[in-house]
């Protein structure tokens, strides 16, 4: 794993959230649309986006970091051979590629492409 890519909060208030985080920052957002936006957070990003049902094809809809990596199928290889299991296997995504899982809490975690 190379690096905490994005802390990906999901919300009911996305405005009110949005103002909080760019009042905390001291900084405006890098893209904002309706229902979200990405503020820079060094390297990584900080996403806030609406809360909304996940879909089949999609990853679960929470809160959640992503961790970037060179290569996302062979970084999960690497997860399976520790023993640790996937939510979701790697796919391809608007955004780019991405797996899923959940640490011991329940935590949702994104293996992401870097």
């Amino acid at each position: 794993m190379t690096s905490i890519a994005e802390i990906a909060l999901f919300t009911d208030e996305v405005s009110a959230t949005v103002a909080f985080y760019r009042a905390l920052l001291g900084a405006e957002p890098v893209a904002e649309w309706p229902g979200g936006a990405v503020f820079a957070a060094g390297d990584a990003k900080l996403l806030v986006h609406d809360r909304s049902q996940g879909t089949e094809k999609g990853p679960p809809n929470e809160d959640h970091f992503a961790v970037g990596v060179a290569d996302v199928d062979v970084a999960c290889v690497g997860l399976g051979d520790r023993g640790l299991s996937l939510l979701v296997e790697p796919r391809d995504y608007p955004w780019g590629r991405s797996a899923y899982l959940r640490d011991p809490d329940g935590r949702l975690v994104e293996i992401a492409q870097a």
